[in-house]
């Protein structure tokens, strides 16, 4: 006798519903037994053992968010409740039973009060097992302390701080996926420093960065290293978060002759300034560019004139395993997840279902130390956190014939040599 395991589609909480009346449940849900008859476990409900594991979480459904949140962390939900409970849930040998993920999620409408809010109210109202991280900076540091207060993880993934060593002195539940901000600043520079010694390029440099933590913080990252790798820094200019041009930004860099463009930008500003620098005919040796840069839609958007253009992250593209988790992300969503945050995302997963199962059991401090302490089987390979923070990463990525590799640090497995000087933009 075989049973089908069916998952409902989820819904969205949205602000103002009532928890009696109109507050509604996303819950992905199997009925155990049939998810035990799927994997093959035995039929033992052991007293005690509970129905499901519940997962809760708050993040940008609509809103300026909503882009960022669906090319990085909504597929990534989805398609990892899909796989375990297909898979016949979580296992808890403490019961020597498996159980089915059961999921609550809200709608932030890309607002960090809402985050914060919902994310109290999953913890304290709702009482799931485990809430999954809201996307960018500002959401994942001002919820930080809410999850620190109640003794819930915080995978904070899509999140870049200034410094991640410090914050984890403070709130001992936090782990940062993409680490922080000077190891980027600090890789990228190591990029323009070889190439500059191979004559490549020249010793000039013009930056950009969007006035939010993340632009600031990584525009100050930059400076220092800029300053530490000997280059000149010949302008240096902050823009306002939903600019809805560029123009005058990048006519005078244009003016200033730069050999290196440097713009830590989110995505709605990192298609403008491709797409200005492409009209005005700023044709740096090297460019580089903030979140959105590993976007598939970017690629998909200005095609071959993308050669050699840089940004964040990047992975190791010719990995099977990798491709194959692309393969089902978008065999899922209709989408591909973009190259540098939704694969962390996914390995943030895959380590809290092995601690989960490594604990046996529901709880929350165990499976926290070992996040903390143990070695994870990912998509990454073997992963461990240093302090929890993950460290082996690509902090450089790069579009190379079509697709976004990861090239360093260059001594990373997988990374692609790197293509400089930038070839010019292509006539329209």
């Amino acid at each position: 006798m075989s049973s089908k395991i069916q998952v409902p589609t989820t819904q969205t909480v949205m602000p103002g519903a009532s928890a009696a009346g109109t507050h509604r449940r996303a819950v992905l849900k199997a009925a155990a037994a049939a998810a035990m008859l799927s994997a093959g476990a035995p039929l033992a409900f052991a007293q005690g053992a509970p129905n499901s594991v519940r997962i809760g979480w708050a993040i940008s459904k609509t809103g300026a968010n909503a882009g960022g949140v669906s090319a990085s962390i909504s597929g990534n939900y989805r398609l990892w409740v899909k796989e375990v409970n297909d898979a016949g849930g979580i296992m808890l040998k403490a019961f020597n039973k498996r159980v089915p993920i059961e999921v609550v999620e809200y709608d932030d409408r890309s607002s960090t009060e809402e985050a914060v809010r919902y994310t109290e109210r999953l913890m304290s109202q709702d009482k799931v097992d485990f809430v999954l991280a809201p996307w960018g900076t500002g959401n994942n540091l001002a919820a930080a302390p809410t999850y620190e207060k109640h003794g819930y993880p915080l995978l904070a993934v899509a999140a870049l701080p200034a410094d991640a060593t410090a914050l984890v002195k403070r709130w001992k539940h936090a782990f940062f996926y993409e680490g922080d901000a000077i190891p980027y600043a600090e890789a990228l520079l190591d990029v323009l420093a070889a190439k500059r010694k191979e004559g490549l390029i020249g010793d000039t440099v013009a930056m950009v960065n969007i006035a939010d933590s993340f632009g600031v913080e990584a525009a100050k990252a930059a400076r220092a290293a800029i300053k530490s790798h000997g280059f000149k820094l010949v302008y240096d200019n902050t823009y306002p978060i939903g600019v809805q041009d560029v123009t005058p930004i990048i006519n005078e860099i244009k003016s200033k002759n730069a050999d290196s463009f440097i713009a830590f930008s989110y995505p709605p500003d990192t298609f403008l300034l491709t797409e200005q620098a492409k009209v005005q005919g700023l044709n740096p040796k090297a460019m580089y560019l903030g979140i959105g840069t590993a976007l598939p839609a970017y690629g998909q958007k200005f095609g071959a004139d993308l050669e050699g253009v840089m940004g964040l992250g990047g992975v190791d593209y010719g990995s099977p395993v990798i491709q194959s988790y692309f393969k089902r992300h978008k065999d899922l969503t209709g989408y591909e997840p973009d190259r540098f945050t939704a694969p962390l995302v996914w390995v943030s997963l895959q380590m809290l279902q092995q601690s989960i199962e490594r604990v046996g059991k529901v709880d929350r401090a165990a499976v926290t130390q070992e996040l903390r302490n143990g070695s994870f089987e990912t998509i990454f390979g073997t992963v461990k956190l240093q302090n929890q923070i993950l460290r082996d990463l690509f902090y450089v990525g790069q579009w190379q014939n079509g697709e976004y590799y990861g090239v360093a640090p260059i001594s990373k497995k997988g990374a692609k040599p790197i293509v400089m000087p930038k070839p010019a933009w292509k006539k329209s």
